[in-house]
């Protein structure tokens, strides 16, 4: 058993903050993925168990005009620097010079995302050990139902090799993350009180109907059972196996 897997044994149904409190014992070149509500939560919780919390997002230049407000919210309440990472600008013009500003609709997100949050991505986790993100298992039954509370990132390469990458909510449902921003009164995307439920980028990302699940507000044009952008690559490998 390697000492991933051990840990991953001794933290899979501890809480949240007893998954943080020990990623961030362990690590010191760790930072959090910021970018919805999960993630509030996360640095929530996060930012009364260290003074040095380091905090990234991907800014891929297509955001909600909500969504870069919320950041400066989020920067603002939690008296914290948001490491902000851009796509190439070079590969970004080819893409559209090329195909357009919505080539997506036609040929697939894979492509926009590759440059637009995947290279950047793959940057940014260059420089650190370990990684904390705000999947949850319950986000896309197709692809994240078997997400662990910590793992080895197969997808990406960290500082020395080998990427940790720590999920504290993988147990928590949708009403658990917003039960704790109503409760701790933690800043959040006002495009939730209009019905948009995962967020992305303005072009991919519309309001859900009743009944419907979160996730089919993104890529709504494409398979439903494959709604990720690439940030978390391990899902679609699992899923299939």
């Amino acid at each position: 058993m390697t000492d991933i897997e051990k840990l991953q044994q001794e933290l899979s149904d501890q809480s949240p903050r007893a998954i943080l409190k020990a990623a961030l014992a362990r690590y010191d070149e760790i930072a959090i993925s910021f970018s919805g509500a999960e993630d509030v939560a996360l640095i929530e919780l996060a930012h009364k168990l260290t003074d040095r919390l380091r905090v990234f997002s991907l800014d891929t230049g297509r955001l909600h005009p909500e969504t870069y407000r919320f950041f400066e919210r989020v920067r603002e309440h939690y008296n914290i620097d948001i490491e902000f990472q851009f796509p190439d600008a070079g590969a970004i013009e080819a893409l559209v010079t090329e195909k357009g500003m919505f080539s997506f609709y036609q040929d697939g997100h894979g492509e926009c995302c590759g440059i637009r949050k995947v290279e950047p991505l793959r940057r940014k986790l260059s420089t650190l050990d370990a990684w904390i993100t705000g999947q949850r298992r319950d986000q896309s039954p197709g692809t994240r139902n078997e997400v662990p509370v910590v793992q080895l990132d197969e997808a990406f390469g960290g500082r020395h090799g080998p990427l940790v990458k720590f999920n504290p909510l993988a147990n928590w449902s949708s009403k658990d993350v917003w039960d704790y921003i109503r409760m701790t009164e933690a800043p959040y995307n006002t495009l939730h009180e209009r019905g948009f439920v995962s967020i992305g980028c303005e072009p991919c990302t519309r309001p859900v109907l009743p009944g419907q699940h979160e996730r089919e507000g993104r890529w709504w044009w494409e398979e439903a059972t494959r709604k990720e952008c690439g940030l978390h690559a391990g899902n679609l490998i699992a899923s299939q196996a």
